[in-house]
């Protein structure tokens, strides 16, 4: 069998692994070992908390809404409840936007849906 010769391959991973781990500290920068370990676990990590962001998020926009709302005398589970029965199709990422952003727009949402 002949001899094969795959210096060059390994390199071409090497340096791709560590072009990837460039700016950890430590030893994970230029260590391949330690490399390839930081690097799976920033995978993971970054996996995971792509969910948790869009949780959170949520969360985070329910909160700007009831703030809104007190001012208009409004529950929050009680606005959306409104929402749901007039039909209104605006997400809760866009009522809160408007309820920081233009505050004019949302009390008029907020008493069209009053009625």
């Amino acid at each position: 069998m002949p001899r094969v010769k795959r210096g060059v391959i390994h390199l071409k991973k090497r340096n791709r692994i560590l072009k990837s781990a460039k700016g950890y500290k430590w030893g994970r920068k230029k260590l391949i070992k330690q490399a390839t370990e930081a690097i799976h676990k920033a995978g993971v990590h970054a996996f995971r908390d792509r969910k948790t962001k869009k949780r959170l998020n949520r969360g985070l926009w329910q909160i700007h809404l009831t703030a809104a709302l007190k001012e208009h005398a409004l529950s929050y589970s009680r606005f959306i409840n409104l929402l749901k029965q007039k039909k209104v199709e605006l997400d809760r990422k866009v009522l809160s936007e408007l309820a920081q952003k233009n505050p004019e727009a949302f009390k008029k949402i907020v008493a069209e849906i009053k009625k």
